[in-house]
This record gives C-alpha cells, structure tokens and sequence, in this order.
C-alpha cells in the first residue's frame, strides 16, 4: 500500500501465533461494527480491496458507493476491485500466453523492452482441460490416457513451461495434479493472505479471478472469487483492476438441515433450479442464516461451484467453524488457521447464522424440503425429480417402450461418469458412490457391457482416500478405475464411445443417454453423438450405470437382479447419512492432500520437458498449436466512424453457449479446421481437440458456429456454420464470408437471442468475433462473461429495442443494420438508436442498449479493448506496476515456488 493510503486509512494490528499483521480497520472504515453488520459480507470484503487502492479519491469514492447500497440494496455507481491473484487452465492460458508472447513481440517491435512485460499479479494454471478419456474401466487407464495427453499437447506444454521460467509470478501446475478448483481449495486458497509492504506484513482477504465459470467453488470457504473471461485476466494481470458496478447480492436463507438420502449435488441442483427461476442473473448470490452452518465445506463448495448455472457472478459461503475445519483437514498449519480466525472475526468476516444483512433480495430455502436430483437432459437448471426422468426424455424424443436398436435399450446409458470438480471435491460424495459399488457387488450386479464407466477425480488425493477404507477396490471392480485427473468427461474429453453403441448411433439412429456427475449437459457437450445427459450425483451416477437405462424412475424401478434372483432398488444400495461421514472421516488424514499433491508435482514427463529460455518466445512458422493472432496490435488509430451500417453475417436463436460459438471437443475429420491441419502435415488420424489448438487461431477461425446447434437463420435449411456473402449471394463457411467482406471493407454484426454467450468462460468466443471482422452483436440478452469479452475484444455489445427478435425481424441476406453511434460520445448503458434497412428499400427504427457497465469498459471499446490497451501504456510508460522477475510480495499459498 502506498504511504498516503497507510495514514489516511485506519488500521490495526493483529497478534497471535502467527507473529503480527498489519490490516485495514474495516469496522472502522465502515462508521461501526453495526454498520458493517448490515453490509453482505461479500461487500465486506469488497470495501476492504477498495480501501488499499492507492489514491484517496478512489477510496472514498469507493466506500461511499458501497455504504450508499445499504439504503436501496442497488447502485449504479462503479468500483474497482484488484483480486490479489488469477486462476488459469491450460486451454484458457494457452491463448493467454499467445497473446501475451505476441505482445512482448510487437512491443520489441514498437522499442519497448518485452522481458518487463510480466504479470503484476501471481498467475497460477493448472493443466486439467485436455485430458482425454481414451481408455477407462481398465487398471492401464491413467497411463495410457496421461501419455496419448503429453504426446498430443507437448508443444503447447513446453509453451507453458516457457513461461513458467521466463514470465515471473507465473506457476504451472503439472498434468495429473488435479483440477484446477479443486487445487485451489486444496491448495492456494489461503482465506487470508499475507502481503509484505515496505517491510511490514499486511493481512489481506484472499481474492482472486480465475479464467473459469466455475472460480466461484472456492467461496465455499470464504474466500471471494468470480470467473473472467481470459481477456479481462490479461486486465488483471498488468495491473488493470476490474472495475464493476456496485453488485447487486441475492441473500439466500437457509434453514434446516438435509434430510437423510439427500446429498450435496441434491441441494445444488435445487439451488440452480431456484435461482434460475428467480430470474438471477449476473448478480453475487450470498447465503446465510442458521443453515450454512449445518453444511460442510465441501457440501459448501459444490453449490458455490454452481453460481454460473444459476445465473450468478458469484456465490458466496461466509467464513466460519467448517471453513477453519476445512483448513485444518487439508492440511494447513496451525498458525494460518488461527490468522484466518483472528482476522475474520475482528473485521466483521466471521458469519454469524444471526445476521441479516441488507440485500437486494432475499429468498429462503428449508434445507429439509431437498430430495434427490437430477438435471437435464439439456440444461442444468433443469431439475428432476426421479420419477420425472422418463417424461422429460420422452419429451427429447427418446421414447422408452420403443424396441431395441441394435440390441441395445432404445433410452440406453452410453456414458456414465463420476467427473468434474463439482462433485468429486467434496469427498463425502466419492464415498457414497464407493458404498453404493460396495453394496452393488455385494448382490451380484454388474455394469451392463454398452455403458462406459469412468472415475476422474479432481484431486490425487481421492487415489489414497478412496483405498484407505476399501472403496477404490470396489469401484475399479465395478468399471470405476481412475482413468485420470482432470476436467475430462465433464468437458467434454469423454474419448470414444464404445464400439457397439458408436456404431448403433451412426448407422441404426439410436440416440443414448449420458449420466454423468458434471455441471452441464448442453446438447453435443458430454459427447458429440450425445444429445441428452442428466448431471446427478456420483453415487446415482453409479446406480444408472448398473441399470443401463435411463428412462426410469432410479429411486423405484428395479435396477438389476441379485444373485439370489430378487429384485433390487436404490434403496438396497443407497448409504445412510452416518455412514457416509463415518467413512469419509476413516478415509481422511490431513497429510493426504501435501503427499498427494507432491507425488504428482514430482511428474517426470513435465520435468524432460524442454523449454526456451528467451525473453521472446521463437515462434516455429511450422506449428500447428502455436500462431501469434493478428488482433495482437495498438488497435484503431482514432474512434469509429458515427454511423455504421452492417451486413448481418449470422442470425442465431436463444441460448446460443460459447461452446456453440467456440468450438471445442474432438476436431472433425471433414472440416475446414481438419483440412488446415492436414495441409499442414498433421495426421488426419488424430487431429487432437479443439481446446488444445486454441493458441492457433487459424484453426479456431475455421471451426466458429460449427456446432450444430448453432443455426444461422439466414440459412437455416444448411449446415451449421454457414454463411452468405450477401453482394452476391454465394454461400460459404462463415470465416469466408467473413474475409469476403473485409476484402470490400464492408461491416459484418451478429444478430442473436435470449441468453448468447451462456456456459463456458472461454474468450474465443469473442476472439472469434473480433477475427471475424464483427463490429458489433446484437441480442436480446447476454451472459455476463461473454458479454464482458466482447468487450476486451473491442466488439460492442448491444441489447436489441424491445419486440425485436431474431425469429420476428425476418432477416434476410442483403438486409443491413444501421448503428447511430459514435464511440467518442458513448456512454455506460447508451440508448443507441438503431435501423433496419431492408433490401427492398423499406426501414424499421428502434433504440437498443450498449451493454457497457463502466467508463472503464467504454474506453475499452474505444480502445480496441484489452491489448491495445496494455500495449500502448507499456510502450508509453514503461510498463507501469508491471513486475520485473524478483522475490514476490505475496505469501500465504504456494506461489512464487515454481
């Protein structure tokens, strides 16, 4: 903190036997602890990071804004917010890493000195989201599929480890060591961190951004947290801060308890449902009341990991007994859990189940009232009962009394995996599934030979938990071997399906089921040549595998028959409540988690890895991953033009995900991503997947709105991504039209509908819009993080007038939209009248929105966005509060130990 914000700011010092820390005296900042009292702790928290910006106008400014939502519960007023850390993975930190190797380049170019181009902030990645499911129910599995992950990305992970050594503060996380939110919990989150300034530590909240929707799992321990999209991280990372509006919080109240048979993935899912329906979106969720403290850390963290399914920014789980517990069983010494008591409950962090803060809305919900949930099959706020699977799959055209296809269940299980971060984290939900194999195997069931079963925890540490009580053997035996440790199936990586149920879909249409313990179940997500998924728990997860099918109600219908020929149910194989802690306490030691984690770091395909060792990265003209991007550049040399008039290049409907936009999962052997690919020497036997070629933009380019859920109504009878140059008619692949009208310098918008950019943070989804010469998207609403990339990407995102509708307006090739704008008057929220020009000369008028939240995001826009933003204050300034490679001031988790 500088000087002036030490004596202007009040503080305190804190003792115990973590030695002595200085910090901001947030009680006093806030005019009284009752004060601060009725503040969401979230805001808390916040106040305190406004408090240490270093200019006093900003601070007060800040605080007064802050303060000033306790009489409305809204505001409009902006703050800045400078998380003391960023979370990356490898598939978002690779384009991260393009960009900034790029930037380093032209600075060279421009005369600046490219090795003071360094994160101001400690950036630490994990390499989770490549893994592939190749082979699984197998003991070989985790070789196999760890060794197909190095040889298919050694290029971009010698990339990683590059920077690693030549861009300081910035740590890698080997593959096999985890996912990354699972990592965070386990490892990086500290609660309270400690920062040395001009000698003196300060004790500081633990806070961060991470390149992920699902940051927001590490809250479950009250530490505040939010997903960014890996354009607005590059912000963060050279010392921009987030600036955002004052956010508006959701309090939701929790009574009660869970009942017996209900689990966390229950409650999350509920959550979802609730929240969705309430219309949340883009808000902080925060719960309180006596029912957080009857749920654990990890019960916790699976609803705070589903904040981006329920339409929030972030969920928040204050600081209290189950977070120092939590501390203490991962590990931490005792010294840091007792600074994290200390702190907490001196400047008003402490939850107190008796508080009620001021919210913008508060909703309740009775713990008691939650049943077991599923999800789906095509969204996650979808909720289920058990008994209403059948009708909702019969409603996706998977009808169960329909015959057999090729010997197979017409509604049969393809795929069932325990996966994702979400629900295998929380180690009670991995020991409900090992008793329900337990008790399986007990009756003789088995798993039937068309379902592929998998097990991909997020930690290593699940390995020697599991085995220490017993339940690893049960679950192998069952088909639930490891097959890895990573995002795999959840992501998408799920491999192949199995022989027999790949070929029934291909030539006898059968259209199966996955059931998996994920976060989403978008149409192609979970596998390509799977439409329908239901997201459950991992120990319903477990019970559907054994059924084969999934058009039944799992909490009644027989699943399968015992050796002694009865009938048996779920409730033959269902755990109670006190078995499940007994054995999850059995299974636990705090040195799990150090032992674990430094086994995997200790991986010897990561350490004869060879990297550059220069300042500037030697790009290979010859690499298929690796292509610095064209949008690296100081971006327009003055403001747009007042009047833009656009050919819609694509007219899509609702609900288009960036996973629509943004291509991920395996590269398709007849596309024009795979033709560049094997033009350029690569095997069109294995192209690898998309996500590992997002630092080539060239093939990102060519597989945009390639999902084929992503129909462009200018065509809607052709093939996902498709165009029309509109002068002459032609249909192509977008990324042609695209060039086509940069090559007559004629604008290109997009035009969409309810909820577009919804799901994944991945930025080449906006990425993709800026190379494809988009000036502009026009929908009826967006999600918050794409809408935010856009944004960083120099691309304005506009809210259409009201009563204007892709599926209303008609759109047809030669029609043009005109923006009445100019970027040097544009303002946060402009009304921006707009024009529909027809091709047969007649005109409709309307007023949309710039969905600009701050000032900070219009000078993005006028800018070009984030890079050319960084690029010219670092050639102007000499990269200002970028860090040279030096002993790091941060401490508290294990960066600056690469």
């Amino acid at each position: 903190m500088a000087d002036d914000a030490a004596a202007l700011v009040p503080t305190r010092w804190l003792e115990g036997i973590f030695g002595r820390r200085r910090c901001i005296d947030l009680p006093a900042v806030a005019g009284g602890p009752a004060v601060l009292a009725r503040m969401p702790w979230c805001h808390r928290v916040l106040l305190e990071n406004v408090m240490r910006q270093p200019e006093a106008a900003v601070r007060a400014a800040g605080r007064l804004a802050l303060l000033d939502f306790l009489d409305t519960g809204v505001s409009e007023a902006e703050i800045p917010f400078a998380p003391g850390r960023i979370l990356m993975h490898d598939t978002t930190c690779g384009p991260a890493l393009v960009d900034i190797a790029a930037m380093r380049d032209v600075l060279a170019q421009a005369g600046g000195d490219p090795a003071r181009l360094n994160p101001a902030v400690p950036v630490a990645t994990s390499t989770d989201h490549s893994l592939p499911v190749d082979v699984a129910a197998r003991p070989d599995a985790v070789r196999i599929n760890m060794a197909n992950e190095m040889a298919r990305n050694a290029e971009r992970y010698r990339f990683m480890k590059w920077a690693a050594g030549m861009v300081s503060g910035f740590q890698v996380f080997p593959p096999g060591t985890g996912i990354m939110h699972t990592i965070n919990l386990e490892r990086l989150a500290s609660v309270v961190a400690t920062e040395w300034r001009d000698g003196e530590a300060w004790a500081v909240p633990d806070t961060l951004v991470g390149t992920d929707s699902h940051t927001p799992m590490v809250n479950g321990i009250g530490v505040l947290g939010w997903g960014v999209g890996g354009i607005e991280a590059e912000g963060v990372m050279f010392d921009v801060p987030v600036s955002l509006r004052v956010p508006e919080v959701i309090g939701v109240r929790l009574e009660g308890a869970l009942p017996e048979g209900s689990l966390a993935t229950d409650l999350a899912l509920a959550v979802t449902q609730m929240l969705r329906a309430a219309g949340v979106s883009g808000e902080f969720v925060e719960f309180f009341g006596p029912g957080v403290g009857r749920l654990t850390a990890g019960q916790r963290a699976v609803v705070a990991n589903m904040a981006p399914e329920y339409g929030a920014t972030t969920g928040v789980f204050p600081i209290d007994d189950m977070t120092l517990r939590y501390l203490r069983d991962t590990g931490r010494d005792a010294a840091q859990v007792a600074l994290v008591e200390g702190y907490a409950r001196a400047q008003g962090l402490w939850h107190e189940p008796s508080q009620a803060p001021r919210y913008t809305r508060v909703l309740a919900l009775d713990l008691a009232g939650i049943g077991p949930s599923l999800a789906g099959p095509h969204r996650p706020q979808d909720r289920l009962a058990p008994a209403g699977v059948p009708a909702a799959l019969r409603a996706a055209g998977i009808d169960p009394a329909a015959g057999e296809v090729a010997g197979l269940p017409p509604d049969a299980v393809a795929i069932a995996a325990i996966t994702s971060c979400t629900n295998t984290t929380d180690l009670g939900l991995l020991v409900a599934a090992g008793l329900v194999a337990r008790r399986a195997l007990a009756l003789g069931l088995g798993v039937p030979g068309w379902v592929k079963t998998s097990l991909t925890p997020g930690s290593p540490s699940a390995e020697r938990r599991l085995r220490r009580v017993g339940l690893l053997q049960e679950l192998e035996t069952l088909g639930f071997g490891i097959a890895g440790y990573g995002c795999a199936t959840c992501i998408g990586n799920s491999g192949p399906l199995l022989p027999a149920v790949a070929e029934a879909v291909q030539r006898d249409g059968l259209r199966p089921v996955a059931v998996l313990s994920g976060n989403r179940n978008f149409p192609g997500r979970v596998h390509a040549q799977i439409d329908a998924a239901l997201l459950a728990s991992p120990p319903m997860v477990v019970a559907y595998a054994i059924a084969g099918r999934a058009a039944l109600d799992i909490s009644r219908d027989v699943l399968g028959e015992a050796v002694d020929g009865r009938p048996v149910r779920l409730a033959d194989l269902w755990p109670t409540a006190g078995e499940i802690d007994a054995l999850t306490a059995a299974a636990s030691e705090p040195g799990d988690i150090a032992a674990s984690a430094a086994e995997a770091d200790r991986s010897a395909d990561w350490a004869t890895l060879q990297a550059p060792g220069l300042a500037r990265f030697p790009w290979d003209r010859a690499s298929t991953y690796l292509r610095p991007p064209p949008f690296v550049n100081f971006g327009p040399a003055e403001a747009a033009e007042a009047s833009l008039v656009a050919h819609p290049l694509l007219v899509l409907g609702d609900d288009i995900t960036t996973d629509h936009i943004s291509p991920a999962g395996a590269i398709p052997a007849r596309s024009d991503a795979a033709a560049w690919l094997v033009e350029h020497g690569e095997n069109p036997a294995d192209l690898n997947v998309y996500a590992s070629r997002r630092g080539n933009w060239e093939v990102m380019l060519r597989g945009l709105f390639t999902n084929k859920a992503a129909v462009n109504h200018l065509l809607p009878s052709r093939a996902a991504g498709q165009s029309v140059f509109a002068p002459t008619g032609e249909v192509m692949p977008v990324w042609q039209a695209a060039a086509r009208y940069a090559e007559g310098r004629l604008p290109v918008v997009i035009i969409a509908g309810e909820r577009y950019g919804t799901g994944s943070s991945r930025d080449w989804a906006a990425k993709g819009a800026q190379l494809l010469g988009v000036r502009a998207v026009l929908a009826n609403s967006f999600e918050r993080i794409h809408r935010s990339n856009l944004v960083g990407m120099g691309v304005l995102p506009l809210r259409l007038p009201e009563g204007w509708r892709f599926d209303t307006m008609g759109l047809e090739a030669g029609d043009r939209i005109e923006v009445l704008l100019s970027s040097a008057v544009l303002t946060p929220r402009a009304a921006v009248p707009i024009i529909l020009h027809r091709k047969d000369g007649d005109a409709r008028h309307g007023t949309a929105m710039a969905l600009l939240d701050t000032t900070r995001e219009v000078n993005l826009i006028r800018a070009g966005g984030i890079i050319p933003t960084i690029l010219r204050r670092a050639l102007k300034d000499g990269a200002p509060g970028v860090v040279e490679k030096g002993e790091p001031r941060w401490s508290g988790t294990s960066f600056g130990r690469n």
